[in-house]
Parts: structure tokens; sequence; C-alpha cells
């Protein structure tokens, strides 16, 4: 599929567009691209649904303005995108930093909203600049060891979310079609592409460092599919839970034994609960 753009606020925001039907809107996490959705979710949700995968601003080949990001600019591009393409109504689903803009834009615009999948996320994040800053610099490190020592860089900060069984997998065949999606060559590919800079990492924290919808959170009346994953270190489960106990119409799955990465790691499960939670 060829990538196209859409001017919209001020930048031109990277999209793709594969399959037929109802609309979903697919948006990516922190330091990631849309690119990542093409490893596990996108063919079988392609096979049923009309599927938007877009570059959030500051990353992947969207324009990448140099300000301070907040939560409702990503959401107001979420928007923006679905009237550049005429549609009214999508399924939204949301993954890490994609969960947190997918909750935004559900709570600031939610005539436009069917139902709402958040994946790996949370409803706030922790208001001390520190630890902000702390991440923040987790995120500039990253960039600057792709820099220096690539492979090493990927097994030290890319591969952080799953089970060390899994590692250990994609480490030792490195050419096998997990699940008969994606490879560990895939996972390489995916995580040298289009790296974000310290700059788009300083400016998307800064969304982080002012996100807090907790109180907002009983204002999605939406079908709301919520994932979580046991062993997740980024975005601990009980922030999903609290998203659970706030969202009136939710339903709350914890996939075992799988940490943050839970969407690969778990592909077949994951992709069974999304198409079942949408199809029904």
């Amino acid at each position: 599929m060829t990538e196209l753009f859409a001017e919209v606020n001020g930048i031109k925001i990277c999209y793709e567009i594969y399959g037929e039907g109802k609309p979903v809107v697919l948006i990516h996490g922190f330091g990631s691209t849309k690119d990542e959705w093409k490893l596990a979710q996108l063919g079988p949700l392609s096979e049923k649904f009309k599927v938007i995968i877009m570059d959030n601003r500051g990353a992947g080949k969207s324009d990448r303005p140099d300000e301070p990001y907040l939560m409702e600019m990503f959401a107001d591009d979420i928007n923006s995108l679905m009237e550049h393409l005429n549609i009214d109504k999508a399924h939204i689903i949301g993954l890490s930093l994609g969960g947190m803009i997918a909750q935004t834009f559900t709570i600031n615009y939610n005539e436009k909203v069917d139902k709402l999948i958040l994946i790996n996320t949370t409803p706030d994040f922790p208001s001390n600049p520190s630890g902000i800053e702390m991440y923040k610099q987790s995120k500039i490190a990253k960039y600057e060891a792709i820099l220096k020592y690539f492979e090493q860089a990927y097994w030290d900060y890319g591969v952080g979310g799953f089970s060390r069984n899994f590692r250990k997998e994609l480490k030792t065949n490195p050419k096998k079609k997990i699940h008969g999606l994606f490879s560990n060559e895939d996972l390489i590919k995916e995580f040298s592409n289009a790296p974000s800079t310290p700059q788009d990492s300083k400016n998307q924290t800064n969304a982080l460092l002012h996100f807090n919808v907790v109180e907002k959170l009983s204002t999605i009346k939406n079908k709301t599919l919520i994932l979580t994953a046991s062993n997740d270190k980024t975005l601990p489960k009980f922030k999903s839970e609290l998203i659970h106990e706030k969202v009136p119409n939710s339903k709350l799955i914890v996939l075992e034994d799988v940490g943050h990465g839970s969407s690969l790691e778990k592909a077949p499960e994951v992709n069974k609960l999304i198409l079942g939670f949408l199809e029904n």
C-alpha cells in the first residue's frame, strides 16, 4: 500500500489504508511508528475491516514540529485525518501511548468513536517531573545507542517487553516466522525504522507530563475492551484495572505471563480477542 499524506493542523500526517468495511484507526506507541501494526495486527484486521494506520506527529514519516506536544494535539490530528478521509465514525485501537491518545480522543470526540480498544496503557502518568525526565533520558539513550552499536541496542532496548523464553526464541531462530506473522529480522527492521530523535522524545514526554484523564473516564460510554499484561513493567496492569473501574461499559482481560510486548508475543490470542470484540 502506498503511503499517503494529509495536511492537518499545520503539519503533514503520513498514513496508509488497508482492507474494506467499517473503519478502524490504529494508534501506535511512544518511539514507534505505524509500521509496528504491520507485524501482527494489520493483516488479520484488514481481512475484516478498513484499517487506517498513521504515524503520530513527531514519529515516522509524519512531520516532527519542534514544540511540546499534548495528548489533545495527537487527538486533534486523528480527528482531522478522519475528516480528511470523510470518516464520520470508527473503531479506535490504541497501544501504550496510543492508548492514552485513544482515551483522550474518545473523551473529546465521543460521537466519532464506535468501539474502543486499549492495549497496555494507563489513564495517567506519574506527575513527578524527575520520573518523566528519567523516561525521556532512557529514550534518548536508546537513540544514541542505535547510532553507536545498533545490534546490541536492539537487544538492550528492543525486546525488553518480551518474556525471557520469547527473547531466547527470537535470538535462536531469527528467520523463523513467529505465529506465522513476523520474524526477529522483521522486528529489527521495525526497531530501526525512523527512530525518535532526542528532540522527538522531549516533545512527546511533555504529553505524558500533562496526561491525566482518570476523572473523565466515566464519560466514556462506548463499549470498551481493555487488554493488559500480567508482567507489564512499563505500564503495570493496575493502571488498566483503574480504567476498567472508571469506564462503565468496559471489559478487562489480563494476558498471563507476558509483558508490555504482549500484542506481539501473544499475537494470535490478541487478534482473536480484538476481532471477537469488534465483530460481536
